[in-house]
């Protein structure tokens, strides 16, 4: 017998939920009764939020799939949903607390609710203790925040959210500003927030945070710790061999898995060719938005003096205040003293300090302040008591900081380390050398003669700056190579050419250059002017007899114009004339190419093969200081160490097993090889060769026996 009440909609909420999608005005008065079940069993749960309540997680879910339906209805929705949040957080049970957090996303995904509401919420989230939760809360605000600047970045959001998050570093819970930390540092990296208010944020609060985790995760991302190597490791491993597929394709056999699979690979190698010809984004460390990056180092040392933490956290202060010091140029004469007492070879990570006093030295440092740095690593690294080690890092240590420097070596200092240059040990060697070759190109005067080199032209063409001069350069470095083919120039047009349109500037060569040609045009000229005056003057009694003498007056006058504007050409030398070319002239990628090749040929004419490099990197590289040139061992142990690492991650040389299953039956040639050679006797002496009088014999004893069959 049939019910006549059989309908089972308002117990089976995913089919009604399926249903009100199709059609919500056929159903909304099932909706209004499951929404008036919905605010019963919210009140029942209040009363007791630390409970379970399935009933309400399901019905949540149902209301939260279907809100986009009748938004009248549901306006109150999310509003109650947050309320409890807000109230009960920490109190609610795990997985109602989730499912109320779901419903919120999914409205949040529908444009239901502002964004701003729910991400102060989310935010807020952050205290409970449930790192389930908060990882799941961090993935969402991130990719919200990054949905949001898609297109276009919504300044005055971003502007509100950056003003919260100020407030949530310096929260009282430290999993919450750790958290918060973290956000703002990958929004960062994923080039959303990478502005100026951002960084300051970190350095204002961030490195500056009680809690340690939030101080260490701050500095370093001011040290620029990423995970960019091991993006480009992943990026290379997972490259797309298109010319294999097409190969494998082409050989088996054709089905549609394969022609799916095919194409797939065709979409995969379109998008990584698109992605190579992309523009590279520069994620370029947020140091340099800094605002007040002298306040920022002496605040950073202030807490380093008087912190507690481990030596890591300490050498995370010392790093990033000596970037600081070393990008903008600061003036921080307390930090010196205080590296100084780290300069010692026992010390741990010591050759980490020596790259942090370089980090911080620069051309606007006075000398006498790190002088005592030199002669400190002097003292305790370049000895003889050290080992050669020892001493090559302290010797390039020494390097490194007198590149940035050059006014804090003494002479007496600099000829004592040049003297090395002899030393028995390669390493202690090389690292002299270096230091020499730096000098030779800085302040040659402060070497022995003997240890000064050869002169090259780019030395001779450079001047000695003394403490805080700035070398400018009123004009293109090696444009006179651009004078070099031409006698004169058109400095009105864009290109060197004969016409004689335009302003030309004759170039007088400096050293007596060319005198001789010289002499040769200016006797060409006067040959060119008495022709003209001859030819004049042919003309103009040729003129008297047939036209009037007024036409002869106006050409005397030309020619007196003619006269002065050769008067009025200027004679410069190469130096002023690349000056004026540089000024009037736009130059081309070839004449660049021209500079470029002069000013090379500069660094090596009448010097070493190599030319040392003139442009000042912004960080120290640790292997800088850390490398040394050391002569290999050549004994049995060494060699057979390299062998044994060679052999790691490697397959074995020799026969392979090329079956299928190796636990398959093998053939009698493959058993042959394993078996005793007392079993295969018999057989190895019927294959020996014959001789020819064997086979005689045999081909006779055959004979006869043939003739007897017969």
């Amino acid at each position: 017998m049939v019910r006549p009440n059989n309908n089972q909609l308002p117990e089976n909420l995913p089919q009604l939920q399926n249903l009100i999608k199709r059609d919500p005005e056929s159903y909304s008065d099932e909706f209004h009764i499951q929404y008036q079940h919905f605010l019963s069993l919210l009140e029942v749960f209040a009363l007791n939020p630390s409970e379970e309540n399935k009933s309400l997680d399901d019905i949540v879910m149902f209301v939260a799939q279907v809100a986009q339906c009748y938004p009248a209805v549901c306006e109150e929705f999310p509003k109650r949903l947050s309320d409890l949040l807000k109230n009960y957080a920490t109190v609610l049970d795990p997985a109602m607390r989730n499912c109320f957090v779901k419903a919120l996303i999914l409205l949040r995904n529908k444009n239901l609710v502002p964004a701003l509401d729910i991400l102060e919420l989310f935010f807020q989230l952050l205290r409970c203790p449930d790192k389930n939760l908060r990882t799941f809360l961090q993935t969402h605000i991130v990719t919200d925040i990054k949905n949001m600047n898609a297109k276009h970045k919504d300044m005055k959001l971003n502007s509100n959210l950056q003003a919260f998050m100020y407030s949530m570093l310096k929260d009282a819970n430290p999993k919450a500003a750790k958290m918060s930390a973290d956000i703002m540092i990958e929004l960062y990296k994923k080039n959303i927030w990478n502005d100026a208010k951002t960084v300051n944020v970190i350095a204002t609060v961030g490195c500056f945070s009680k809690v340690t985790k939030v101080l260490v995760t701050s500095l370093k991302f001011f040290l620029g710790h990423d995970d960019e190597d091991e993006e480009e490791d992943s990026d290379s491993e997972n490259e797309v061999d298109l010319k294999g597929a097409l190969m494998a394709n082409r050989v088996n056999k054709k089905t549609k898995k394969r022609t799916k699979q095919l194409a797939q690979i065709k979409k995969q190698a379109v998008k990584a060719q698109k992605k190579k010809k992309n523009a590279p984004a520069f994620n370029f460390s947020g140091i340099h938005l800094v605002h007040n990056p002298q306040g920022m180092a002496e605040g950073l040392f202030k807490q380093l003096q008087g912190t507690n933490e481990r030596f890591e956290v300490k050498l995370m202060h010392l790093d990033v205040i000596s970037r600081l010091i070393g990008i903008h140029e600061l003036f921080l004469f307390g930090f010196y003293p205080y590296i100084t007492r780290f300069l010692q070879p026992h010390q741990r990570q010591v050759t980490r300090v020596l790259q942090f006093a370089a980090q911080a030295s620069h051309e606007l440092v006075p000398g006498d302040i790190i002088e005592p740095i030199l002669k400190t690593i002097a003292n305790n690294f370049i000895t003889e008591r050290n080992s050669s080690d020892v001493m090559a890092i302290g010797l390039n240590a020494t390097r490194e900081i007198c590149m940035r420097c050059p006014l804090a070596m003494g002479e007496d200092l600099l000829q004592d380390l040049a003297m090395y240059k002899t030393y028995k040990e390669k390493s202690v060697m090389m690292a002299a050398r270096s230091l020499i070759t730096l000098y030779r190109e800085q302040l040659p005067a402060l070497l022995h003669k003997k240890d000064r080199g050869r002169q090259t032209e780019a030395q001779a063409e450079r001047k000695v700056r003394a403490y805080g001069e700035r070398e400018v350069h009123d004009t293109v470095l090696g444009a006179e190579a651009l004078l070099k083919n031409s006698k004169t120039i058109d400095i009105e047009s864009d290109e060197d050419t004969d016409s004689n349109d335009g302003e030309w500037v004759n170039v007088t060569h400096s050293d007596g250059e060319a005198g001789g040609a010289d002499e040769d045009d200016e006797e060409e000229e006067e040959d060119d002017d008495d022709e003209d005056d001859d030819d004049s003057d042919g003309d103009d009694g040729e003129e008297e007899e047939g036209e009037n003498s007024d036409e002869g007056v106006e050409s005397g006058e030309e020619s007196a114009k003619a006269k002065k504007e050769k008067k009025d050409i200027k004679l410069l030398n190469q130096k002023e004339a690349a000056q004026e070319l540089a000024l009037t002239r736009i130059f081309t990628d070839e004449d660049f190419k021209r500079i470029n090749a002069a000013n090379l040929k500069k660094t090596v004419t009448s010097a070493r093969k190599r030319p040392l490099e003139q442009d000042r990197a912004e960080f120290v590289k640790l292997n800088s200081i850390e490398m040394i040139y050391k002569k290999r061992k050549h004994d049995k142990e060494s060699r057979l160490e390299t062998v044994q690492a060679g052999r790691q991650d490697r397959e074995r040389f020799g026969w392979k097993d090329g079956r299928v299953n190796e636990h398959c039956s093998k053939t009698n040639r493959e058993k042959r090889k394993t078996k005793n050679f007392g079993m295969l006797r018999h057989k190895a002496r019927s294959k020996v060769k014959k001789s020819f009088k064997d086979k005689q014999q045999a081909l006779r004893k055959h004979l006869l026996h043939q003739k007897k069959m017969k």
